[in-house]
């Protein structure tokens, strides 16, 4: 008997409580996705090296796997606290005829079991079938080859997935059990009867606390924008703690203003339902202030921790597709031991790159079908000072970070046109023409782009070489780069006319580019380890100053980067954006069932069920709302700030991750919207 009452509980509770086996379903398919990513890995065609990053990636996956599921527990016994309240008066009917609290229990305990088998059943398949889809989004983001792609499953993911929440769905058992025992029976039978009252704030208290939330929230906002240079951890700190007091001060007081600011708009106020609507959600606010503040901090989280991994990875990877454009760099410094008594590092400081290469081993016409070698060049009266000056740096607040007689005493490398524009040919590159009496700029380093554009649009800075006065050929900084990076940085070189002449004596830097002869894959690796062998050993770069990357090697180091922001993103994301969605659905559900009396009260007095829909429909869209706004205006600025430290290495494209990130919340927050406002709907219109 008691079997078959609880497997027909759980049947009803199934239209009941959509909300609730939505989100376990959710959490086992996503907790099986991400722990099953090493077992993705494996039919995957890469580089040892990229396994490596991948294990790391999996590592990092596995311990956030544990703030996860602690993050789903709390989430699971939160909505199993909200699914027994509205039981409460089935239990007491269940001890009026008789049953002890003992069946009871054994009633619930079959009930969670039943619930656990069906939900962790039906979220593992779906994780099943969608770790599929993350196999080919893994592949592709690592680049790696799909030939021997096949159906993937994962033991490790599923025992590790059915661990975790046999031991969650145990202790939602304990606590139900635990809960209707401690209840009494004239309790359980009048719970329908007890409501929330709604409660007007004084006004003074909440507009105070309105006008502090305001101060510190500006406050915070203007400290994470502005002077980011000067920010310290410190600091940081001071301003995260005035965003998170001045969240929770705002709700606060928005539940004391919110209905008496509807109150006096009276003709809005008594139109159709709004009496009741704003009356409704002034009672949902009062008794949710903590839990909305949670909610929309954990939104902000999420659209920030979301948005700004979409930007790495767009960035990254078109940072790939254009600042490595060959396989191959080398660069030697220059007369670094010009003065040393020792005549074998004089020698080995003075030769070029290529004379370098030669003497370890490798010569470049050899192994490069085709390659460009340059010579960059300083000498000591030619500085940022002279070329920028501290005007320009001042007015470029990052920049700043450095101490700025540093910057300004630094001196310009130069290079000859002809040098790079053969350079700029090999890379695919816009080459640069002057005249005789021009010199022009290249940089793409963000700030110094900045401070080096003000100084040509305002100063127009002239500079002497070989007794010749030169002047910028343009009144901006030329886009391009010497040597290849994973990103933009940097920060300025100057292009100066073939027939200036500068002295061997002043070459700074001999640098090497080239594309490989070899045509096969395996060709390829084998030759990488030679030069790398061969040219950039330790004993080697300490004795040559010699430094060399290949194309291979920073597509691989750069893809570990893109996929850890990128997992990282998707699985906090995800993860939080339901912790939120869900709350807000269980206490909207909640409290539909708690005013089934109220819309019967409604419908007495004559309002037709489409008017009272609207009117709940209104109530849900403004409680999932108003903490989604107050977390998108968190947002903007918390964007703002990311945005300033994630330049420095990566050029973002807001746009593109602001689209990712309304769709990414639309598709899970929406859908918990449309759930939670079908469900009350079909709560509020069950007759008694």
């Amino acid at each position: 008997m008691l079997f078959k009452l609880s497997f027909r509980n759980m049947r009803r509770s199934l239209k009941d409580y959509l909300i609730y086996f939505f989100t376990l379903v959710l959490g086992v398919a996503i907790f099986y996705v991400f722990n099953s990513l090493e077992s993705q890995s494996v039919m995957l065609n890469v580089s040892e090296n990229t396994h490596e990053i991948i294990a790391l990636v999996t590592a990092v996956m596995s311990a956030l796997s544990v703030l996860v599921a602690v993050v789903l527990g709390f989430l699971i016994i939160y909505a199993s606290r909200f699914l027994m309240k509205r039981r409460k008066r089935e239990f007491g009917i269940y001890m009026t005829l008789g049953m002890g609290r003992g069946q009871i229990s054994r009633i619930l305990l079959l009930e969670t079991l039943l619930i656990g088998l069906f939900s962790l059943g039906v979220g593992l398949i779906l994780g099943i079938f969608a770790s599929q889809l993350m196999s080919v989004f893994v592949a592709n983001l690592f680049e790696a080859d799909m030939t021997n792609f096949a159906f993937i499953f994962s033991p490790s993911a599923l025992f590790t997935t059915i661990g975790l929440f046999a031991i969650i769905y145990l202790i939602v058992m304990i606590f139900n059990t635990v809960s209707v025992g401690r209840q009494k029976l004239i309790d359980l039978l009048h719970s329908d009867k007890t409501h929330e009252k709604v409660k007007i704030k004084s006004l003074a208290p909440s507009l105070i606390l309105l006008a502090v939330a305001a101060t510190l929230l500006t406050l915070a906002y203007t400290g994470v924008t502005k002077n980011v240079a000067e920010l310290t951890d410190e600091k940081l700190l001071a301003f995260i703690v005035m965003g998170v007091v001045g969240t929770f001060l705002l709700f606060w007081s928005l539940s004391g203003l919110i209905l008496r600011f509807v109150m006096q708009l009276k003709n809005f106020y008594y139109k159709n339902l709004n009496t009741f609507i704003f009356r409704e959600l002034n009672s949902k606010i009062n008794t949710t202030v903590i839990s909305m503040s949670i909610i929309s901090l954990l939104l902000f989280l999420t659209i920030g921790i979301f948005s700004s991994a979409i930007s790495i990875r767009n960035s990254m990877t078109e940072n790939l597709q254009s600042l490595v454009p060959a396989d191959f760099q080398a660069a030697k410094f220059m007369n670094m031991y010009s003065h040393s008594e020792d005549p074998d590092k004089v020698h080995k400081s003075a030769i070029n790159v290529v004379d370098a290469m030669k003497e370890l081993g490798v010569n470049p016409d050899d192994v490069f079908a085709s390659y460009v070698t340059l010579e960059a060049y300083t000498v000591e009266d030619l500085t940022h000072r002279q070329t920028i000056g501290a005007a320009a740096f001042e007015s470029v607040e990052d920049v700043t970070t450095v101490d700025l007689d540093i910057l300004l005493n630094r001196s310009e490398y130069i290079v000859k046109k002809s040098e790079y524009n053969a350079l700029a040919q090999l890379y695919q590159t816009p080459k640069i023409e002057l005249a005789a009496d021009q010199y022009a700029v290249v940089a793409n380093y963000d700030s110094m782009v900045r401070a080096r554009n003000y100084a040509l649009e305002n100063s127009a800075p002239t500079i002497t070489l070989d007794g010749k006065t030169l002047k910028p050929s343009t009144s901006k900084v030329i886009d391009g780069f010497l040597e290849m990076a994973v990103n933009h940085v940097n920060s300025g070189f100057i292009v100066v006319p073939d027939d200036i002449c500068l002295s061997p004596d002043s070459a700074s830097r001999s640098f090497l580019a080239g594309n490989y002869k070899t045509q096969t894959d395996s060709e390829k690796i084998a030759l990488e380890q030679t030069l790398t062998e061969k040219l950039f050993a330790y004993e080697v770069y300490d004795n040559y100053w010699l430094f060399g990357e290949t194309k291979t090697a920073m597509y691989e180091d750069s893809i570990g980067l893109k996929a850890m922001a990128t997992f990282i993103g998707l699985y906090l994301g995800v993860v939080f954006l339901i912790t939120c969605a869900a709350l807000l659905a269980l206490k909207e559900i909640s409290e539909s069932s708690d005013s089934q009396h109220k819309y019967r009260t409604l419908r007495d007095l004559g309002v037709d069920q489409k008017s009272a829909n609207r009117a709940l429909l209104a109530g849900t869209a403004i409680f999932f709302g108003l903490p989604l706004l107050v977390a998108i205006i968190h947002s903007i600025f918390g964007i703002m700030f990311a945005s300033t430290i994630i330049r420095t290495f990566a050029n973002i494209d807001l746009l593109s991750s602001i689209i990712a990130t309304a769709l990414f919340m639309i598709a899970i927050y929406g859908g918990y919207f449309l759930i939670t406002y079908q469900t009350s709907r079909r709560i509020i219109t069950t007759r008694d």
